[in-house]
């Protein structure tokens, strides 16, 4: 089989390499790849950023996916061959104090997988059986390969939020995870308006559109006076922050109301800001960070009732064999959430 892998920490150096097909220890499954989605962290693994300096290359990447067992180790009782599954990519220690209060999402030694070992860009992985959850038959295949970007957006909104019947939301950012937590807010009873910037006006703001969401370029429209108009100038009850940019967060402290919460989930970086005015207003600053196993069950039930539209939202133009278009294009802002046929790669 063949996997593509990052080779050099540098911009772009994404290739395809030649691989076993692995082997499932006793307490593993192998999994047969079928679709896997592109996520900004893969971009940011293309970009190659600091935050990736870690890996160990050539690893092969990907952890939003989905496949079918083909292989269970003797150990194996949960799952059974021909089973639908996909993963939860975070895997947690099981012995840290973080993992023992049941927050492995930010275990001290956690591992991502794509990161600290190869990823799902490969026709089969192996994979331990408490990593994975269950895909009911009336799941697309292309949708599931989405269930773990689907999960952060539901752990942010559901879990993590106040967004409740008629609260006015602001989404921060009209990529993957923004349009995901739009649309969860979306069926929380939330009343929803996405902000991008002018890079997002050629496919990202237009597909929120399509998505039923009205939007706002914050480079063109005068967010004051949008501010006025859709919540009679008191502020946005909730703003999430998915654009993982610095300015982030000081535009969500401008939009959101006095006592209204910010939902930080974009990684930014480094900002600069005043904090007093977050204090006088008492405003209620929460992180949501990666998602659990009730975030995933969420997911999956958001996708079947169809509260989340993955159809209008996956892009399939790309394939595997022609990475690099998929992840230039993804950095431009010309696609959002490109979903690759992964079976290529068993050819």
């Amino acid at each position: 089989m063949r996997g593509l892998a990052k080779t050099a920490r540098e911009h772009g150096a994404m290739e395809l390499v030649d691989l076993q097909r692995p082997e499932p220890a006793a307490d593993e499954v192998l999994i047969e790849v079928d679709y896997a989605g592109l996520c900004g962290s893969d971009a940011g693994i293309y970009k190659f950023k600091s935050a990736f300096e870690r890996m160990n290359l050539p690893t092969v990447i990907g952890h939003e996916y989905t496949g079918r067992v083909v292989e269970t180790g003797e150990d194996v009782t949960a799952f059974d061959v021909g089973d639908r599954v996909v993963e939860r990519p975070i895997r947690g220690c099981g012995s840290c104090y973080q993992c023992n209060l049941g927050e492995e999402n930010v275990c001290q030694n956690a591992v991502i997988t794509g990161v600290d070992h190869h990823g799902a860009y490969a026709g089969y992985i192996a994979v331990p059986p408490d990593a994975l959850q269950r895909v009911t038959a009336d799941v697309d295949p292309r949708h599931a390969a989405l269930v773990e970007p689907t999960s952060i957006g539901a752990r942010a909104v559901i879990q993590n939020s106040r967004v409740g019947a008629g609260d006015r939301v602001m989404i921060a950012g009209p990529g993957p995870i923004g349009l995901l937590t739009a649309q969860i807010a979306d069926s929380q009873g939330g009343d929803v308006v996405v902000a991008g910037v002018g890079q997002d006006t050629t496919y990202r703001l237009p597909l929120a559109e399509e998505l039923g969401f009205e939007t706002l370029n914050v480079e063109d429209d005068g967010l004051e006076n949008a501010r006025d108009e859709l919540t009679d100038g008191v502020g946005y009850d909730v703003v999430f922050d998915t654009t993982g940019h610095p300015s982030g967060l000081t535009m969500a402290v401008d939009e959101v109301r006095k006592g209204g919460q910010i939902v930080m989930v974009g990684q930014t970086g480094e900002t600069t800001m005043e904090y007093s005015p977050l204090v006088r207003a008492e405003m209620d600053l929460q992180c949501s960070y990666a998602s659990m196993w009730e975030d995933f069950e969420r997911s999956l039930r958001l996708i079947e009732s169809g509260d989340v539209d993955l159809e209008t939202f996956l892009d399939d133009r790309f394939s595997l064999l022609e990475a690099d278009e998929a992840f230039e294009t993804f950095l431009e802002g010309g696609t959002c959430k490109p979903v690759f046929d992964v079976s290529v790669l068993r050819d």
